[in-house]
């Protein structure tokens, strides 16, 4: 434990002594959500090869990709908590049941699906009927940005502290944990599979949270099981060095990142980008949260 001890002198009389103690590496909340210190620092965010390279190695088209660049910089000045997995249906019944929330897909007709071979919008799916059967500990799927932020709200009346989605830089940032290659891991996507549930071995379907290798930060699923809401407005990158980002101060979508069951190793890698209106739900698309220290 690291720990500073001081004195306070006045009029030659000592104070008591006092300890500064450093914030726990990890801290379980009493919903059940696990959260992992995730340190301050800087990285390169975005790709450092281009769209054309990572098209031939990892397939898609070269727009998919585009938006990876240009890479720059960023810092993160401050350390913050990452939920250590992607909030699960079991946590998320309990604030259903609590307030009694009706999802956007429950109140707007409905949400896009994967039906086949391709994904479509039905009426009658949302977070409790995503198309598959689930458990309460597979990652909820199925809610929008703007149900999130109603989540967010009830999380922190209950808990006492600030809990919100993280921002995007401090999604690829924790996703990384270090790393500057397309995966946490390295660059070859034959080892994806021990880090993802993707379109290769997901069986079309999300999977319980945790079960697949974690990164050197102890996080689970950044790469696959389902992609993750984040807090900012969509926009394009520029090329200079920034200081806590949070995205465009508006806009018409919101960022979303890392892979899911029904995608390919292309869209599983840390800098892939790609994004949402608000009011979106899809049955390979949740969250997790972050939170200050």
């Amino acid at each position: 434990m690291v720990m500073s001890i001081f004195l306070v002198s006045n009029f030659g009389c000592s104070t008591t002594p006092q300890a500064t103690v450093a914030a726990p590496k990890t801290f379980t909340n009493s919903l059940g959500m696990k959260f992992v210190k995730i340190p301050s620092g800087s990285f390169m965010i975005g790709s450092d090869v281009s769209a054309s390279e990572v098209e031939n190695q990892y397939g898609g088209k070269e727009g998919f990709y585009k938006d990876e660049h240009p890479q720059h910089r960023v810092t993160i000045s401050k350390p913050f908590y990452m939920q250590s997995t992607e909030i699960t249906v079991g946590q998320w019944r309990l604030f259903i049941q609590d307030i009694d929330y009706k999802t956007e897909a429950e109140t707007g007709g409905g949400a896009w699906i994967f039906a086949g071979a391709k994904l479509e919008f039905k009426e009658g799916y949302y977070w409790d009927n995503p198309g598959f059967e689930q458990s309460e500990k597979n990652p909820v799927t199925c809610v929008s940005w703007n149900d999130i932020q109603a989540f967010v709200k009830w999380v922190n009346s209950k808990e006492g502290k600030t809990y919100r989605l993280p921002t995007e830089a401090e999604w690829e940032y924790a996703c990384r944990a270090g790393s500057t290659t397309r995966f946490c891991f390295g660059n070859d996507k034959d080892r994806l599979g021990e880090y993802a549930w993707y379109r290769n071995n997901s069986g079309k379907h999300p999977h319980p949270v945790g079960g697949k290798k974690p990164n050197s930060w102890g996080l689970h699923d950044m790469h696959g099981n389902v992609s993750e809401w984040c807090q900012d407005w969509y926009g394009g990158y520029t090329a200079a060095s920034v200081t806590d980002p949070k995205g465009p101060a508006s806009g018409s979508d919101r960022v979303a990142r890392g892979g899911s069951w029904l995608g390919n190793a292309r869209f599983c890698s840390s800098p892939f980008r790609y994004w949402f209106a608000p009011r979106s739900r899809l049955s390979g698309l949740g969250f997790r949260l972050a939170s200050n220290l």
